[in-house]
């Protein structure tokens, strides 16, 4: 290979492909030599339910039902992006993002950070029948919150417009593919279209299946509405069949978006019931903390696994966000974790951009490394919290009882946790 139509291409424009666009294409001398391969969007109708995902639905402004009417939410952050619905129009996607504090820095710098949003300043962690629980504050670090939950569609919109006018090539089609590499670039393939780069990086949610572990867990995902909703306020619940979530909604204040995980056949039981019985099933699995919950909202269920690549760069290839790893929900680290992939990718590459001739192999080593003990630490406590809290051991959950007991009594202690569940591990 002799001649490259572009120095990068970016498989998949999702949201980590997107904000890696943007960082590029402030350090890039030529803009337009990024080439960031975005799927079509089909003009029909919304997609049809699945496990993936629900029908369309969303805010006001997409033509949705009005506000503070129960939509259908799907925690974007915990849907591997091989399973998203691809066929969702963007503007009535129903998905919501989990942002911690460093990935809303990162956006807000990028002028990216969407209009709506509902901040978390407290995250309140328990265990269902046992001693113990934990409470993180924004106040512990100072920080005005801790993170905030956002509409993907409002996301998806505002990094849209960014793109489109930082000077980066976007280029619609099918999905795009690596065919194969040499000394000296890639050759992708979109459709009948062949293109040529220097460097090639997968964004696009496939492909990560050197490490996998099935959790025997499936996610109930649905909104749920409280009595006494508390403002600011998260909450992780782990039960003796796995984690349950409630996050605030970014578009209605009593609204919860909610992530169940349990046993396969007690998700689709729940999936099943009718509105009463499950909102009955949900505010006894969850407590009295909110008062009632109540969900006329769809429900939808999808399995849950660890599903991760041993390395991220295979010559001048790179995996980053779900092509790298696709973690389990609890703590909504997957998206935290993806932006921090992009962020550092842009700054390794923005040297190697001045001169995109020269060999980028040491540079994409040198990210490979920095990315290590971010990926184990994140993967592994996204890996083992569901497990451990989960194991019916009488002796290991009142031992997590303790564990986060003590997490609550000394902050030394909460510090670590917090601290990454904050912003990640940063090199």
């Amino acid at each position: 290979m002799t001649a490259s139509a572009f120095d990068i291409a970016i498989l998949g424009a999702g949201p980590v492909g997107r904000v890696l666009a943007l960082m590029l294409a402030r350090v890039a001398p030529d803009p337009s030599r990024i080439a960031l391969l975005a799927g079509s969007v089909p003009a029909a109708a919304p997609a049809a339910p699945s496990t993936a995902g629900p029908p369309a639905a969303g805010s006001p402004a997409a033509g949705s039902p009005a506000a503070g009417s129960p939509a259908a939410t799907i925690p974007a952050a915990t849907i591997p992006a091989a399973t998203s619905p691809a066929a969702t129009i963007p503007a009535a996607d129903p998905r919501v993002l989990a942002m911690n504090h460093g990935s809303r820095v990162l956006l807000e710098s990028l002028l990216a950070w969407p209009d709506r949003s509902a901040d978390i300043r407290n995250i309140h962690v328990s265990q269902r029948g046992r001693l113990g629980r934990t409470v993180i504050q924004n106040t512990d670090f100072n920080v005005p919150q801790l993170g905030s939950v956002v509409a993907y569609a409002g996301l998806h919109a505002k990094l849209d417009e960014r793109v489109a006018a930082c000077g980066v090539t976007v280029l619609s089609g099918p999905a795009a593919q690596v065919e194969r590499q040499d000394a000296d670039g890639v050759r992708i393939a979109q459709g009948d279209n062949t293109l040529l780069c220097r460097v090639a990086v997968q964004s696009d949610g496939a492909g990560a299946t050197d490490l996998r572990r099935d959790y025997g867990q499936h996610a109930v995902l649905t909104t749920a509405h409280a009595t006494l909703p508390r403002r600011g306020w998260a909450w992780e619940r782990f039960t003796a069949e796995g984690p349950l979530a409630l996050l605030p909604h970014p578009q209605t204040p009593d609204a919860y978006s909610v992530v169940w995980c349990s046993a396969p056949e007690r998700a689709n039981e729940l999936a099943a019931m009718d509105n009463a019985a499950f909102s009955a099933a949900l505010t006894q699995a969850f407590g009295d903390r909110l008062g009632r919950l109540s969900s006329q909202s769809p429900r939808h269920v999808f399995p849950l696994a660890l599903a991760a690549r041993r390395a991220q760069v295979q010559g001048r290839v790179v995996a980053i966000g779900n092509a790298a790893q696709t973690l389990h929900p609890v703590a909504g680290q997957g998206l935290n974790l993806g932006l921090r992939d992009a962020a550092r990718l842009a700054q390794t590459l923005a040297g190697w951009l001045a001169q995109p001739e020269s060999s980028p192999t040491a540079r994409l080593t040198e990210f490979a490394q920095a990315r290590q003990v971010d990926r184990f630490i994140t993967a592994g406590l996204t890996d083992l919290m569901p497990r451990v809290f989960a194991t019916g051991l009488a002796p290991v959950e009142h031992a997590c009882g303790l564990a986060l007991l003590g997490m609550d009594l000394a902050s030394p202690l909460r510090a670590p946790l917090a601290q990454h569940l904050l912003q990640g591990f940063r090199a």
